[in-house]
């Protein structure tokens, strides 16, 4: 285009492009990623010829469940405006799990739809204003491949925080990709970017992203798991359910002293899985009833039981199951119920006080375990269960079947990548 007398026309070249946008129809770009060349038609004259490039736009793209029980959508969001000590990420991979399923079937309560799944994610930072900080006080800078722990503004300050030192259970908790909806911004990983809020937890991570997202937000749930189970060094320890929670409940029990693991779970490709990551023996339960895979259980514990019995089945009869798989005076940890999966009945002087069991809930995990888990898969000696796990990778425009397939069972651990 040219204009005459180009000084006198705009002397803002800002705003001029900003005009020269509006005339073209669907244009939509940010001023930074446009370039401007000025080239003189007449050496003699004051007419300027003004070329322009519309680059796409930089607006991430996010994969959001509308509303319960609706298909995944792709949309193009704004860009967020970024508050004093916050920072932009990124995104390379981020998760699709259980937890995933249950909130586009709208199982869980208190989410606010529309929602961008996703609560652990890894990237890279692009932007920061201001300074984000690790735990050791160091500075993160743009470019840096970290992570973050989904679970945002536990106050520190209520009853459970400082009292119960049940920082899980703090009122004022939010989590990414989960109590975080669209309207709260960019707050999940099935996205290109995520918005990391003032007094988001980051963590460095030396791991590639694949290696650590084997580990993903089942690692530090099993780790959390463990610890809750006490597990000792020479322990039998049954771990019901063979998802990804299941198959690092396996590693982080081995980790931690037990002497065999059993695993009790289906289909068969995740009980192979199982046993690759150091499970001594494994169960179908799709060919064995409850009546079998008690008299398996004796079997291999000289008719005890087990001394640890870790749910992550996420099926309401699994928590009786494993009341009577656990011999007396043994451990049961409930894990897979994180969603309503019914009552069930039981007898209490039969399955649990006459056997005299200590049972406990455990319920998602903190910064502690986060941190160590991150720790965990970057360690060569350590991680090499992690980077043998097969990881299956959809584009943000297959997130519905990356659903049903982790839906079925059919794939070991399902990721989104932006890039696809």
């Amino acid at each position: 285009m040219s204009f005459g007398n180009w000084d006198s026309f705009y002397t803002d070249i800002k705003t001029g492009i900003q005009v020269l946008a509006s005339w073209i129809s669907d244009c939509r770009f940010q001023i930074e990623d446009c370039r401007v060349v000025f080239e003189p038609v007449n050496l003699k004259s004051t007419i300027f010829n003004l070329q322009f490039r519309c680059y796409p736009s930089a607006m991430p793209i996010v994969a959001v469940v509308p509303q319960p029980n609706s298909p995944v959508e792709v949309r193009e969001v704004p860009t967020p405006e970024l508050e004093p000590n916050s920072g932009l990420l990124e995104v390379e991979l981020s998760e699709v799990c259980g937890t995933d399923v249950y909130l586009q079937q709208g199982l869980l309560r208190e989410v606010p739809y529309p929602l961008v799944p996703g609560h652990v994610s890894i990237g890279r930072l692009t932007k920061i204003r201001g300074e984000l900080q690790d735990v050791s006080g160091e500075l993160f800078h743009e470019g840096d491949r970290v992570t973050f722990l989904d679970v945002h503004r536990t106050c520190n300050a209520c009853w459970y925080c400082l009292v119960a030192k049940a920082s899980t259970r703090c009122p004022h908790r939010k989590v990414y990709g989960i109590t975080y909806g669209l309207d709260d911004g960019l707050c999940g990983g099935w996205a290109s970017h995520v918005y990391l809020k003032p007094g988001t937890r980051c963590i460095r991570v030396d791991a590639t992203p694949e290696t650590f997202m084997a580990g993903g937000c089942a690692l530090p749930t099993a780790l959390h798991a463990v610890e809750r189970a006490e597990v000792r060094i020479g322990d039998t320890v049954l771990v019901l359910g063979s998802g990804p929670v299941g198959i690092n409940s396996i590693l982080m029990a081995r980790m931690s002293g037990a002497l065999r693991v059993l695993c009790i779970g289906a289909p068969q490709s995740r009980l192979e899985a199982a046993l690759q990551a150091g499970a001594s023996a494994v169960l179908n339960i799709e060919t064995n009833d409850e009546a079998a895979r008690l008299e398996w259980v004796m079997e291999q514990t000289s008719g005890r039981g087990a001394d640890v019995t870790i749910e992550v089945a996420g099926a309401a009869e699994a928590v009786v199951q494993a009341m009577k798989f656990t011999r007396d005076a043994g451990r049961v940890v409930v894990v897979g119920q994180y969603t309503d999966h019914g009552t069930i009945e039981f007898n209490p002087h039969l399955d649990l006080n006459k056997k005299h069991l200590d049972v406990r809930g455990c319920w998602g995990s903190d910064f502690s375990h986060f941190y160590r888990g991150v720790q965990m898969v970057a360690e060569p000696s350590r991680n090499a269960a992690w980077q043998e796990m097969k990881l299956t990778k959809f584009g943000l425009s297959d997130a519905n079947e990356a659903l049903a397939k982790v839906s079925s069972g059919s794939v070991m651990k399902a990721l989104i990548d932006p890039t696809l």
